[in-house]
């Protein structure tokens, strides 16, 4: 995130870190574009030398319906549709070329505060920890 503020003056619009340190959720913003980013981990992590930590993000109006479609296609479904602590449904694929992509479909508005608050509550932490 550093490099990210330093290189392109990102800023940071807030930050869910695990127990440990690391960054589950963090969302930054170049002018009027918001980007997600994380630590690297499965299923994200590269798989190889050469490998891509890039997670495509996409909303859609029908998660459901979209993870029936692409696993007919051939996609790997990696987290089944699920209702999220963010505000949105979501569904997790890896196509055949081993890209990860999630679709989401918003579903609720959140504040920055109640999101943050929801993502410390679930891994255990206390509020404004």
């Amino acid at each position: 995130m550093a490099f990210y503020r330093e290189a392109f003056g990102a800023e940071e619009l807030f930050t869910i870190d695990a127990p440990d340190g690391t960054v589950i959720h963090a969302e930054m913003a170049i002018g009027s574009s918001v980007f997600m980013l994380g630590d690297a981990e499965a299923p994200f992590a590269p798989p190889g030398p050469g490998g891509s930590t890039v997670g495509l993000h996409v909303y859609v109006q029908d998660v459901d319906d979209l993870a029936a479609r692409a696993a007919r296609a051939g996609a790997e479904v990696l987290q089944e549709p699920t209702d999220m602590f963010y505000g949105d449904r979501s569904v997790m694929l890896r196509d055949p070329f081993g890209h990860v992509w999630v679709f989401l479909a918003h579903q609720e508005d959140l504040s920055t505060d109640e999101i943050v608050a929801r993502g410390r509550a679930l891994l255990g932490q206390p509020p404004g920890a």
